[in-house]
Order: C-alpha cells, then sequence, then structure tokens
C-alpha cells in the first residue's frame, strides 16, 4: 500500500511557507523607509539627507520652526539639485540678511496649507477637468495638471516642475519631492 500526502497537509505547509516568506519581506521593506510618519516636515526632511540646502535656505530664512510645529502643511521640496542649480544661476546669494525677504517668497511658494496627498491632488484635477490650482501660504496661486502619469506643478512665469517621490507622509503634513524649483513673481533675485 502507497502512502501519499494528503493534500491538505500540503496545502497547510505551502501556506507557512509562503506566509514566513512575507514577513521577512515586509520587514526588510521597512527598514527603508527615508521619512518617518512620526517626525514633523522639517525632522524628516533634515534627517533624509535629500534636502540639505532646502534646510538651509528654511533656516536662513527663519522658516524652520514653522515646519517644526505648525500645520498641517503640503511642502514640494526641490531636490538639492534643483535649488543649487537656481542659487548658482541667479548670481545672488539669496542667503544674505538683505535677501530674506525673497528668500522667504521662494519658500513659502513651495508651501500650502492643509495636507493634500497625491491621490487628493488627482481628485482636484479631476474636478477640475485637468487642472487644479492652489493657494500657497505666500499668496500666489500655484497650477497642478497632469502629464501621463506625472503631477507637473507650473508657476508664474510658465516654469514646471514635477512631483517625482510623492506622499511622504509626517505628524503636521505631506511632503512631495520636485525636480525643479517653481518661482513665485514677486522676487526680485531673477538675472
Amino acid at each position: 500500500m502507497k502512502c501519499y500526502a494528503s493534500p491538505v497537509a500540503l496545502l497547510t505547509l505551502f501556506l507557512t511557507f509562503f506566509a514566513s516568506a512575507q514577513d521577512s519581506y515586509t520587514d526588510l521593506s521597512n527598514k527603508y523607509l527615508t521619512l518617518d510618519i512620526e517626525e514633523s516636515i522639517i525632522s524628516s526632511t533634515t534627517n533624509s539627507g535629500n534636502h540639505t540646502t532646502l534646510i538651509a535656505a528654511l533656516k536662513a530664512a527663519g522658516m524652520h520652526n514653522a515646519l517644526a510645529f505648525d500645520g498641517p502643511f503640503t511642502v514640494f521640496a526641490p531636490s538639492d539639485k534643483a535649488l543649487n542649480a537656481l542659487f548658482s544661476n541667479t548670481g545672488t546669494d539669496l542667503f544674505k540678511a538683505e535677501n530674506k525677504s525673497d528668500l522667504q517668497a521662494l519658500l513659502r511658494y513651495h508651501i500650502i496649507a492643509g495636507k493634500f496627498s497625491a491621490s487628493k491632488i488627482l481628485r482636484e484635477l479631476c474636478r477640475g477637468q485637468g487642472k487644479a490650482t492652489f493657494m500657497t501660504v505666500q499668496g500666489e496661486v500655484l497650477t497642478a495638471t497632469i502629464d501621463g502619469i506625472d503631477i507637473v506643478l507650473t508657476d508664474s512665469y510658465g516654469n514646471s516642475a514635477k512631483i517625482i517621490t510623492a506622499d511622504s507622509d509626517q505628524c503636521n503634513g505631506i511632503i512631495h519631492e520636485i525636480d525643479s524649483v517653481i518661482l513665485p513673481k514677486t522676487v526680485n533675485f531673477l538675472p
């Protein structure tokens, strides 16, 4: 007489192996999250190491405390590469005290009041038939559109920036990394 393993026993063994493999994968992926939801926008951005120029600009403008405690805010955080390119092309040292108001205007143009995840921005785009506008804390309008699968922000000069990393959820808002700097009309340092 031959002995065959019952299909139920084999299924149980397979599911146990599969479930334990999934637990290991889930634990491994959590190690690589760079932004911690329990942190504020400013502390999480500081700890990520991806926005050192933005952090320096926020400190020079005296705005880092607002993003540490207040909120909720949505921050469109330009990458270090984007900010460094802008700062090197303007010919103006925006970190000097006499340029503080221009630096503040620039940074406030990248912040909107409220917590707007990418899905919430997309809902606004659907309501607006592919176009949505947001009032920045600086006081000017920022326009969002969709290009393929990308959310694109357009400033008052027609310059655009794509959201390249979306939905870094923080305790006092949300961060979206963008690939370019968007400019308000009120800045006086453009070449």
